[in-house]
């Protein structure tokens, strides 16, 4: 078995300190140099193949510079994948466990490596700034190192328990379950991309991985990662295309074992509709594992320190531009500190600074321009619903650079009903609503179909131990923002309609890759 220290999620990057902020700078201008204008192509089988088509990732900051291209997958490009990835697994499944692990470890130790290049690519392809693109390439080392780590305990005959029965042998085995898709999204396009490959194939499976359209050189940079730590041709295939093109083919396609997915809840209950059908030939049922989107609220009641509380609101509100499915997108306060609550939240989010995410801007512009209009849609509905306190307009510009800008805004008084209150909007936006005491803020709470994170302030133990019992999320923090679960530390993953709860980062995350044999020898 491998012999590794035991894990410990990675430390920050402290921007407060000159000499960092510097090495970031330094690794910005190394990324334009080197990487800038790349193109990263289909790859199946270990090759990398050409399409006739590309597709472009462009600065969210500064739409007229093209950041760079990958290749665009066809129909055939996925069938000649998933038959690549069933001939690799006849002997990838073969590989011991430690071996499989290995790959990832290594993985990790050259992600670590270059940890500043790929938060710089981030940085100008979606927009992150140094904090954000820092947590997250944190996280993917993690990911890579958790679940190295978590495989050991499913290696070999009788790993899972099983109960003493005279003159027989009897035990479990874990195996893997064969071929499957991974569909990533672009807001965590290091970490979640990496994480979502990183499981199944340690379990022993191939994966045919699609990163968003919007997010495909820090996949790309990543997947060549993986390649260089060791990982046989076919293993993995890295198929950047698009999603209702070849994502609909490999979802549905009978010889596709599993799917797991991230995204917006429509695709996602889509998928989860598709894959259920049984097609020609299949011989199995296809296991879905999907985390999708969040309605996230978090309450402020009278006992609460106000500070913590106004600071974990603006952080996690705020931080990437609300566009995490963990953002606190409603800020629940009882009537009896309403004001003070709000102002001081409306005053902390008025001194966040706008720009892009190479200035380690507080707030930079949204992904594409398709959540620009999603989001400007709200916006106009704002004035209908609530208060605009701040902000309210989407200037599409920024010192004099077109880009994908919207204010971050507050509307105050918002009914629980309301459409801004119960529809993911995935930007900076934030509906406050007011509840007449601690239990009317924890039904608000719970008004929504979403069940992913939410957060309670208070310094009540009796609220605190009924919001562990009661308040509907997969993840749920007290006196602290409602964002940046720890790989380990915070499994994470929602249920309702905020998907199948399948706690990524979690010690039974691999379990979903994975089916059991039990074995009966009469000595």
């Amino acid at each position: 078995m491998i012999k590794v220290q035991d894990y410990r999620p990675q430390s920050f990057i402290d921007f407060t300190q000159p000499e960092n902020v510097k090495a970031y700078q330094d690794a910005l201008k190394k990324v334009r140099a080197e990487l800038v204008g790349k193109h990263y192509p289909v790859v199946i089988d270990g090759v990398a193949v050409e399409t006739a088509e590309k597709i472009e990732s462009r600065n969210p900051c500064d739409t007229a510079e093209l950041v760079g291209t990958t290749g665009k997958a066809t129909i055939q490009d996925a069938q000649k994948a998933l038959d690549g990835a069933w001939k690799a697994f006849e002997s990838w499944k073969k590989w011991d466990m430690d071996a499989r692990a290995r790959v990832l470890l290594k993985a990790a130790a050259i992600l670590k490596r270059r940890r500043l290049e790929a938060c710089a690519l981030m940085s100008i392809e979606v927009g992150k700034n140094y904090a954000e693109a820092d947590v997250e390439v944190a996280e993917a080392i993690d990911f890579l190192e958790y679940y190295a780590r978590s495989a050991m305990k499913y290696a070999g005959f009788g790993s899972s328990e099983t109960t003493w029965f005279e003159g027989e042998e009897n035990g479990l085995m874990s195996i893997p379950l064969g071929v499957g898709v991974s569909i990533s999204p672009w807001n965590f396009p290091c970490a979640i991309y990496l994480g979502m490959l990183a499981a199944p194939i340690v379990a022993g499976n191939c994966v045919i991985a699609k990163p968003a359209e919007d997010a495909g050189l820090i996949a790309g940079f990543v997947t060549e990662i993986m390649y260089e730590a060791g990982l046989p041709a076919g293993v993995l295939q890295f198929l950047p295309g698009v999603g209702k093109e070849v994502g609909e083919f490999l979802t549905t396609h009978a010889k596709t074992r599993f799917v797991t997915f991230t995204g917006s809840r429509a695709v996602g209950l889509h998928i989860n509709e598709v894959a259920a059908k049984v097609q020609p030939g299949q011989k199995w049922l296809k296991r879905v594992i999907m985390e999708l989107g969040g309605k996230d609220a978090m309450i402020v009641d009278e006992t609460a320190d106000l500070d913590v509380a106004i600071t974990a609101a603006v952080q996690g509100a705020f931080g990437f531009n609300g566009q995490k499915c963990s953002a606190m997108s409603r800020l629940v306060v009882v009537d009896e500190v309403y004001d003070a609550v709000v102002n001081g939240f409306v005053e902390r989010t008025r001194a966040l600074k706008m720009g892009t995410g190479e200035e380690n801007a507080n707030v930079t512009a949204v992904v594409n321009q398709m959540s620009f209009d999603k989001v400007k849609s709200y916006l106009d509905l704002a004035p209908q619903e609530g208060t605009v306190l701040l902000g309210g307009q989407a200037p599409g510009e920024y010192g004099g650079t077109s880009g994908y800008y919207v204010q971050p805004t507050i509307v105050g008084d918002v009914k629980r009903d309301a459409r801004m209150a119960q529809e993911e909007i995935f930007g900076p936006v934030v509906t406050v609503l007011r509840a007449r005491d601690w239990q009317d803020a924890l039904d608000i709470a719970n008004s929504t179909e979403y069940g992913l994170t939410g957060g309670v302030c208070s310094r009540s133990r009796e609220r605190l131990e009924q919001a562990r019992a009661e308040f509907e999320v997969g993840n749920l923090y007290f006196n602290r923002k409602i964002t940046g679960a720890i790989v380990g530390v915070q499994p994470f993953g929602g249920y309702n309609m905020s998907g199948t709860d399948s706690k990524a980062g979690g010690p039974d995350y691999l379990a979903n890759f994975m089916q059991l044999k039990t074995v009966t020898e009469r000595w």
